[in-house]
């Protein structure tokens, strides 16, 4: 994965979930025709330019033994923080496996609705759960 658009389209339109070295973005299939991308993000936080691109070489290394496991035509975005830059291969694998069972199990087992996956009440929810009367303009009686 190399244009902007594509991660993106990943980070906004995907699920995430975090470990203390890396962050995965999983965005379902749109055509599952096509390949699965993986796109790598590693900021100057992490360190230096030698530290960067050694981060980058083993998550580049990690996904691709891992492709098989993702839907056909999925995106995912790996982003690095800086504690993958003294994280070692062993627990950097052990990391993005526990993340990508994570994303795998939540994207067959959820209701695809963005946040309710997440633990999160939509607005209408909130409302409707509140306690004592509704607030002004929410649906009362006019």
């Amino acid at each position: 994965m190399r244009k902007k658009q594509d991660f993106t389209a990943t980070i906004r339109d995907g699920r995430r979930t975090g470990r203390p070295a890396v962050v995965v973005h999983l965005a379902p299939s749109v055509d599952g025709a096509r390949p699965v991308r993986v796109g790598v993000i590693v900021s100057r936080a992490v360190g230096s330019a030698v530290v960067r691109n050694r981060v980058k070489r083993r998550l580049r290394h990690l996904a691709a033994d891992r492709l098989a496991r993702l839907p056909d035509g999925s995106l995912m975005v790996l982003r690095a923080t800086p504690a993958a830059a003294t994280t070692s291969t062993s627990s950097l694998a052990a990391q993005l496996d526990g993340a990508l069972t994570r994303l795998l199990t939540e994207r067959s087992s959820g209701n695809g609705v963005r946040g309710a996956a997440r633990g999160r009440r939509t607005s209408e929810q909130a409302l409707s759960s509140a306690p004592g009367p509704p607030p002004e303009g929410a649906g009362g009686e006019s």
